[in-house]
């Protein structure tokens, strides 16, 4: 706590934001958190070894595809520092290297996250090293890092648009993208009110700085004169600030005005862009369009609408009746995640100990050769 507390004071005096301050604070809970994630990785069972699949050719070989370790991997990473304990137990758990590069804002505390954890692993009678921390938190040791092709088999990076941007124009090693996390929820003229009210409310303010925090709201016009007053009030006790499209805000006319912008941006904060649709068509083409990938929440009883939905929308997570807020590894069963991919190669959606690996081909003869 003294590490993080030293952080914390050095980012607020430098003029850090609310959502990224909120990202390096660790309280007593969040620490214990940490702890049972790192608890609940290590008594999962072991991926490596598992065989994925297995058959034999006619000719009598025995062939299986089987998990093996990814190898080095680096994770590069701004203010979290719950990342730290996350990556490197997941890591470990699937037989990998970490080399971890956090962020200047995040050092003390990332030191002493990763002190602990080194120490505990070499009690436990494995390399210390499997888990390196790099303390030079200077911009040109991240470009180092993106580009040590000889010793790093992939990077993960968890961070902002600026760390994404340079990742794109700098990695040499293979990468996979934690993206960005404009998530929308989407409530369908057949919706519960009652139930998408309380999701919705949840999936904004739950906590509204990280990445599966809903950020834009779509409702039906043809409940939208029911619910949109409803989700205005109980949002704004909550203190989020509202922009909406004209018929959004014809409905609430305290709402303020959005454009392209407003659809498009991850808040990370209290803010929420809205826009009424008349149709399930208009709903995920309005979602398609400015969805970065991440999460997509629906509303519905109509399971006919529900599963087209969950067919034509294009992310990791789409999610029917529940908050944007369950798509976290912790709450999918791994124990704890090295971050939500928004790609479609290797990893897609919260990565865990299967994530974390590839597999080999095993095949097995009795002296065939081929003609």
């Amino acid at each position: 706590m003294h590490a993080n507390e030293i952080d914390l004071a050095a980012a607020a005096e430098g003029g850090m934001e609310a959502g990224p301050l909120d990202r390096l604070r660790l309280t007593p809970a969040r620490i214990a958190g940490m702890a049972e994630g790192l608890r609940t990785v290590a008594a999962l069972p072991d991926p490596i070894g598992e065989v994925l699949d297995g058959w034999v050719r006619p000719n009598g070989l025995e062939i299986s595809r089987v998990r093996v370790p990814l190898g080095v991997i680096a994770i590069i990473y701004e203010n979290r520092p719950n990342v730290t304990s996350d990556a490197a137990g997941l890591c470990l758990k699937s037989g990998n290297a970490a080399l971890l590069r956090g962020s200047g804002t995040a050092l003390h505390s990332n030191l002493a996250i990763a002190g602990i954890l080194r120490e505990a692993i070499g009690k436990a009678g494995l390399p210390e090293d499997s888990v390196l921390l790099v303390d030079d938190v200077a911009h040109e040791s991240a470009v180092e890092v993106m580009q040590l092709t000889d010793f790093v088999d992939v990077l993960i990076p968890r961070g902002g648009p600026a760390l994404i941007a340079s990742i794109r124009e700098n990695a040499t090693v293979p990468v996979i993208i934690d993206g960005d996390g404009n998530c929308h929820v989407y409530v369908d003229q057949s919706a519960d009110l009652d139930v998408a009210l309380d999701v919705l409310v949840n999936a904004k303010t739950q906590r509204p700085s990280v990445c599966n925090a809903a950020e834009s709201l779509v409702v039906h016009a043809a409940i939208a004169d029911a619910f949109l007053p409803r989700a205005a009030a109980a949002l704004g006790a909550e203190g989020v600030e509202l922009v909406g499209d004209a018929s959004a805000r014809s409905r609430v006319p305290t709402m303020g005005e959005a454009n392209d912008d407003d659809y498009g941006r991850e808040y990370s904060s209290l803010k929420m862009s809205v826009a009424v649709v008349d149709s399930l068509d208009t709903a995920i083409a309005h979602v398609n369009r400015y969805s970065t990938g991440h999460t997509e929440v629906i509303l519905a009883k109509d399971l006919d609408t529900a599963r087209r939905f969950t067919r034509e929308v294009d992310a990791a997570a789409v999610v029917v009746n529940a908050s944007s807020r369950f798509t976290d590894g912790a709450e999918f069963g791994f124990g704890a995640e090295i971050g939500i991919s928004t790609q479609k190669l290797h990893a897609r959606g919260p990565m865990g100990l299967r994530e974390l690996t590839t597999y080999k081909y095993v095949v097995w003869g009795d002296g065939q050769v081929r003609a």
